[in-house]
């Protein structure tokens, strides 16, 4: 495994059992104002080897996200978090730059994210797409989202679109849904 990244006094590394409090706590800070999706303890217990946590000076976690893999065509960087206190000092960029580190080392193709912020995923890299183009982000996550009709997250990618879909490839059909973006 590649060592993880260190920004200042800031440290990034792979989230472990034990930060899965931590984590929920940090995704609770945005969940209550549905900019996060919330995540349960369990899922994040199911998932915590897909996240990265940030350490300030004192070892304390301040930020968190993760990976989640669709295959080599595609990944993406969720639940991106870091305390309000700890804002400003890095953290995010830190957590992306090393969740991107972690996509190339496992040679995928694109990485996708749904935001609030592009302005902030830009500077890193990102660039606006349609959230037509990223149909497994859709039905893993959106399908279920309250707001799937009336979503104001921008979807962005880096690297090369998707021509495929695991769930294509696996041959499941998904009824279309209809996703249009409100003014």
């Amino acid at each position: 495994m590649s060592q993880m990244g260190h920004s200042g006094t800031l440290r990034a590394r792979k989230a472990i059992l034990p930060d899965v409090g931590a984590i929920h706590a940090l995704i609770e800070e945005y969940a209550k104002d549905n900019v996060l999706l919330p995540r349960t303890l369990l899922e994040l217990s199911e998932n915590v080897r897909d996240f990265i946590v940030v350490e300030d000076e004192n070892g304390a976690i301040i930020g968190c996200g993760a990976l989640h893999i669709y295959g080599l065509h595609l990944t993406e960087v969720r639940s991106i978090a870091v305390h309000p206190s700890a804002k400003g000092r890095g953290a995010g960029r830190l957590l992306v730059e090393t969740l991107l580190e972690e996509a190339r080392l496992h040679q995928i193709s694109c990485v996708c994210l749904f935001t609030r912020t592009p302005g902030f995923f830009g500077h890193l890299g990102f660039k606006v797409a349609q959230r037509e183009q990223l149909p497994d982000k859709i039905y893993k996550d959106c399908v279920t989202c309250p707001n799937l009709n009336n979503c104001d997250e921008v979807a962005m990618v880096i690297g090369e679109i998707p021509q495929t879909s695991v769930y294509k490839d696996a041959g499941i059909r998904i009824p279309l849904i209809q996703i249009e973006k409100t003014a």
